[in-house]
């Protein structure tokens, strides 16, 4: 029996000589480790409502995939993953064709930022549009990225098998998506010209908007109006000018279908300027609260940008 010195000493002469340039050893290969859902075992999974669709798909020893379109957005993509196999940086997306579809070119969309954070990849509309065309298309589109512990290369394979069912409910769910999202609307301000308490047709569509949103959310159970105007002129007119200013508001979103008792209204006069220029202080602001929140934070209290609108 060979002893396991013997081994050792082998492979301690072997980089000996390879040091001193006497032989050379053979270089390792380079492999790519793939992770990607396979036919069997390939789904995607879509979640509807009028607030958002999303199409899932588990991505097998990785984490997920999905593909994600908020109200008042665009289409977008993400990566994400409890465990970071890939070095933070550049990598590189493709849409190539599976292997029972050979001779069929890839198709370079481009660059990606990889990070390291649980979603280590994120794009935007442009590149996730042409990942959900590659997948209708019967192609499975690739993020290719360095491993975090080895010079080996990471690829995230997207499978198109039992894609084409969920993405035509996608497609429909897209269809009844309200408007605008909460975040769009939480903060919202109709700015007036000097003097006027008047709305103008895209204040109208502003509100109309919010009023779509809180209909359709039950968890927001608050609207604060707060009426706002500038200096000049004496201070009795001002608040005088922004209580109507508010209560235009809050009128117009009463005739929507807003129960009067979800409202808050409230006129400050120029006491609250978010702005040295006059233009930017006539405003009334609209403000959602949702269950659970804390009504000090969408009180009008003069503490800068934050509370002040």
């Amino acid at each position: 029996m060979v002893s396991p010195n013997w081994f050792f000493r082998q492979s301690r002469l072997l980089k000996l000589l390879a040091t001193a340039g006497l032989m050379s050893l053979p270089s390792a290969p380079v492999l790519s480790s793939s992770y990607g859902a396979g036919i069997e075992n390939s789904q995607w999974y879509l979640s509807e409502s009028v607030f958002e669709c999303s199409l899932v798909h588990e991505v097998p020893g990785f984490g997920r995939a999905v593909l994600r379109h908020r109200a008042g957005e665009d289409l977008s993509f993400y990566l994400e993953s409890d465990l970071s196999v890939m070095r933070p940086g550049q990598g590189q997306l493709v849409v190539e064709a599976p292997p029972w579809r050979p001779g069929v070119p890839p198709s370079p969309i481009g660059a990606v930022q990889v990070t390291d954070s649980p979603r280590s990849v994120n794009l935007g509309n442009r590149e996730a549009v042409l990942i959900a065309q590659g997948l209708s298309r019967g192609m499975q589109p690739t993020v290719t990225r360095a491993a975090v512990y080895s010079a080996q290369p990471v690829r995230v394979q997207l499978s198109n098998v039992n894609f084409s069912g969920p993405y035509a409910g996608y497609r429909e769910c897209v269809a009844s998506l309200l408007p605008v999202n909460f975040d769009q609307v939480r903060r919202s301000r109709v700015p007036f010209a000097s003097g006027s308490t008047s709305l103008s047709p895209a204040d109208m569509n502003l509100l109309d908007n919010i009023v779509t949103y809180v209909m359709a959310d039950s968890t927001v159970e608050r609207i604060f109006v707060d009426g706002h105007s500038d200096s000049i002129g004496s201070r009795i007119d001002n608040r005088a000018l922004s209580e109507e200013r508010a209560n235009v508001v809050a009128e117009y979103l009463k005739s929507r279908g807003i129960d009067e008792t979800m409202l808050t209204v409230r006129a400050h006069g120029d006491q609250y300027p978010v702005s040295r220029r006059p233009a930017d202080n006539r405003r009334t602001t609209i403000r959602l609260q949702r269950q659970g929140e804390r009504p000090e934070l969408l009180q009008a209290n003069g503490m800068g940008s934050e509370f002040s609108g």
